[in-house]
Order: C-alpha cells, then structure tokens, then sequence
C-alpha cells in the first residue's frame, strides 16, 4: 500500500504543476478553435451538419469539466468536505454551459418576441442559477473545520489510502464513460453526457467512506455529516437529470443544505469541545 500511496502522491504532484496548467490552457484553445473551424466550415456548406459558433464554446467547457473532474480525484483523499464542494464547482460549470447553449438559440438582435422563448428564461436561470452557486461554494469552503477522526497517524494513513483506491476506481469508471460517450457519438451522432451517471458513482463512493470511517469513530455528529454528503450528491445527481429552472432550484436547495449542515456542525463540535 505504501508504493500504491507513494504513486497516487506523485501523480498529485504533477497534476499541481505549472506545466499541468499550461497543457490545459493550450487544450482549451485548441478545443475554441476547432469548434470555431466546425462552424465556419458549416457556415459555407463545406459540411453538411448545421454547426452553430457556440459549438466552441461547449467544447471548450467540456475540456474544462474533464480537467475539474480529474481535480476532484486529488481531492477526494484529502477532505471528503472538499470533495462535496468540488462535485458543486463541476455542477455550476455545467450550468453556465447550458446558459451558452441557450443562448445560442437566438440568432441576430433579439426583439421583443423572444421574451416568449423558454430558451431565454432557461438562459438566465443556469447562469444565475451558477452565480448562486458560486456563492454557496465561497462560504461553504470558508465554513469547513477538518478534523481528524482517527487516533494515530498509522489510522490516518491507512484511511487516506482508501480513499486513495476509491479516487483510482472514479478515474477509471470516468474514463470509460468517456470512451463510451465517444462511441455513442461516433454509432449515433448524437451526444448524451454520462455526467449524471458519473455522479451515481459518487454516491456509492461516500456511501462506501461513510461504511469504512465508521472503523475509527461512531460519534453521531460525524456519521450524520458524512451521511449527508451523500445525500447532498443525490441531489445534485437528481439535478443533473432535471428540466430547465428545476435543475438550478434543486442545485441551490442542495448547496443551502450542505451550508447550514457545515454551520450546524461547527456550532455543535465548539459547543462540545467547551
């Protein structure tokens, strides 16, 4: 365990580093781009599918969200608390991707008929559904009192590499939902993201920490906050299949919950600590 736990520590470093970054904005550019290309090419009939500009937009936010995606693996083994806001961070990303893609619909200058498209009320529900969320996000992190729930630094090591091995199986059940997102779009042009499913994982993943932590402590107060990070990922999983403006009110419900959760908790641990 201790090579396993010594490879997943490199790994990290290396996401962290400068070169990461720039790799990534390099792929954001060239994911622009391209789509910008599609569009073009669409434009002038060259390509038979009719490709809208936003088309760059979407694909560089999908780039994006892989790259948010591969950042919640490197935290999940640190902080379970961390790891909730990060699923939050990914699912406001995907909603200000939605607000692009709605506003895509409108073509030229919009007049006073477009107030009657649900397209331009789904538009400013994600966007400012995400400006919501961005704000949970600040004073959730802010809210959070990482303490240790084991005895030993022994305990904590073999509880980190747990939840190291979980972080490994997320990437390899994210990869091949890619690999199966591409196949899709390869046999049926069409592109159905298997984010909400990714999320399914991620249930039975803090189900799975809530089952082992239960080893190191049994205090109702810490089982009930790790209960309730799963449940706050179900909702954002029931989020992520939801309409337009249900989406974004099930998000923000899900972030109130998980903030006065994270209040509750610190007032009570203080209380107790007295």
């Amino acid at each position: 365990m201790g090579q396993f736990s010594a490879w997943f520590e490199k790994a990290e470093h290396l996401w962290h580093e400068r070169a990461t970054t720039s790799l990534l904005s390099r792929l954001l550019i060239l994911g622009f781009m391209v789509g910008l290309g599609l569009a073009v090419l669409s434009y002038f009939g060259i390509l038979k599918s009719q490709i809208s500009f936003f088309i760059s937009i979407d694909i560089s936010f999908s780039i994006l969200l892989v790259f948010e995606v591969f950042g919640l693996i490197f935290v999940l083994p640190k902080s379970v608390a961390d790891s909730l806001g990060k699923q939050f961070e990914i699912f406001s990303i995907i909603l200000l991707r939605a607000a692009f893609k709605e506003f895509g619909a409108f073509q030229g200058i919009v007049e006073w008929d477009d107030l009657g498209n649900p397209a331009f009320y789904h538009m400013f529900s994600d966007a400012f559904g995400a400006l919501i969320i961005f704000a949970i996000i600040g004073f959730y992190y802010r809210a959070q009192r990482h303490e240790r729930i084991t005895d030993t630094d022994r305990e904590q090591k073999n509880f980190v590499v747990f939840k190291q091995i979980l972080a490994v199986g997320i990437f390899i059940v994210f990869v091949t939902l890619g690999v199966y997102d591409l196949w899709q779009i390869a046999i049926t042009k069409s592109y159905q993201p298997s984010i909400p499913t990714f999320y399914l994982f991620l249930i039975f993943t803090d189900i799975l920490i809530l089952l082992y932590s239960m080893r190191y402590t049994s205090r109702y107060f810490n089982i009930f906050r790790y209960s309730s990070f799963a449940f706050a990922t179900v909702l954002i999983r029931m989020a992520l299949s939801a309409g337009p403006i249900v989406n974004v009110i099930m998000g923000v419900v899900s972030g109130l919950f998980v903030l006065a959760l994270s209040y509750t908790y610190n007032f009570f641990i203080e209380k107790s600590n007295e």
